[in-house]
């Protein structure tokens, strides 16, 4: 029996075929439409509705372009299930190089939002609506904030044999942090519809990271090919397995001043180790940054400024510390990337 026609946003996308829509969202104050894009590649045998979406922080431009270099993929010939892939969900964000909405407010605290709402309110009602609600799985592609940087790592609520455990697995990153769902955001949503859902989380805010971007389309790869939705023989070697965090926390600046870090990201440090010091412009003043626990740096401030308190080194704790450290150096080797093809 034929496969049915897949329907979204008003539109029907036959199988085997794939469509670009353009959901209407808003107007800007000069009356022009804005509208979140999509496309749907829609295969002709059956399969899961794989979500992959980007830029809920409009900032987060490595993975509007993971998204791009996905859809470019001739691996998706042949695809079974269909493919909601959304490179820019927050375009309020995205246009004005932003993290948040015009009204300041986080659209990824917003789900699952209201019509009636706020503007982020009813964006994410419009996105669940119209879009998150039709996936049978969830990746969901983000960056470190504006002056911060993250390791290649997944975040996601693990559960011993679930589905998405699974999924994260299969992805490849070589951090897992096992992490508690945040209220409002699209993975609380989803995980307590029971929709599995991977946060991706890799490199800088408004800066394309080749390191970041690249394992971020084969994980996305990965995962489809763990779902059943690629055929045909995977030729690229497994991925070293990654190791799950059990916690982690924040380093933060004792002073206001400007920071030396004196490690790197990815780096492995010892409860105590001096992570970095803050000192005022004269050097009158220097207070040290040590870290709190043993752990990986998984993500990092790449502004030396730093006012008293604020977060500069994110330290990531592990039972297994040893073989989080060589997960780590191997995804590093795996890489050997091309020079950037971008710059």
């Amino acid at each position: 029996m034929a496969r049915a026609a897949f329907d979204l946003a008003g539109i029907s996308i036959a199988p085997g075929t794939r469509t670009q829509i353009d959901v209407p969202v808003a107007r800007l104050y000069t009356h022009a439409p804005l509208y979140i894009p999509v496309e749907v590649v829609h295969g002709r045998q059956a399969g899961p509705t794989l979500l992959v979406c980007g830029g809920i922080h409009g900032d987060e431009i490595n993975s509007v372009e993971i998204v791009r270099r996905l859809l470019c993929s001739k691996q998706l010939q042949g695809l079974r299930g269909t493919l909601v892939a959304v490179p820019i969900v927050n375009v309020f964000g995205f246009v004005q190089h932003s993290r948040y909405l015009p009204d300041r407010r986080d659209l990824n605290r917003c789900f699952p939002g209201s019509e009636s709402g706020s503007l982020g309110g009813r964006v994410a009602a419009l996105f669940r609506e119209q879009i998150v609600d039709h996936a049978s799985h969830i990746i969901d592609l983000h960056t470190g904030a504006i002056h911060r940087t993250n390791l290649p790592q997944i975040r996601a609520q693990l559960e011993s044999g679930s589905e998405t455990e699974r999924m994260a697995n299969a992805f490849g990153a070589p951090v897992i942090l096992n992490a508690e769902l945040r209220e409002g955001s699209l993975r609380h949503y989803a995980q307590n519809r029971g929709i599995p859902v991977l946060t991706y989380e890799a490199g800088e805010a408004l800066r394309f990271d080749e390191w970041a971007i690249t394992p971020g389309v084969r994980g996305v790869l990965r995962v489809m090919r763990r779902l059943g939705m690629l055929t045909g023989e995977h030729r690229r070697r497994a991925p070293p397995a990654a190791e799950i965090a059990n916690g982690s926390s924040w380093a933060r600046a004792p002073i206001d001043g400007i920071l030396r870090p004196q490690v790197r990201l990815g780096a492995r440090v010892a409860k105590g180790e001096l992570l970095g010091r803050v000192a005022d412009p004269f050097g009158n003043a220097e207070g040290e940054v040590r870290s709190m626990a043993d752990g990986i740096v998984i993500g990092m401030s790449r502004l030396p400024l730093a006012n008293e308190g604020e977060a500069l080194f994110h330290i990531a704790r592990f039972d297994a510390i040893e073989e989080a450290e060589s997960a780590i150096e191997d995804f590093h080797s795996s890489l050997s990337p091309p020079p950037d093809p971008l710059y």
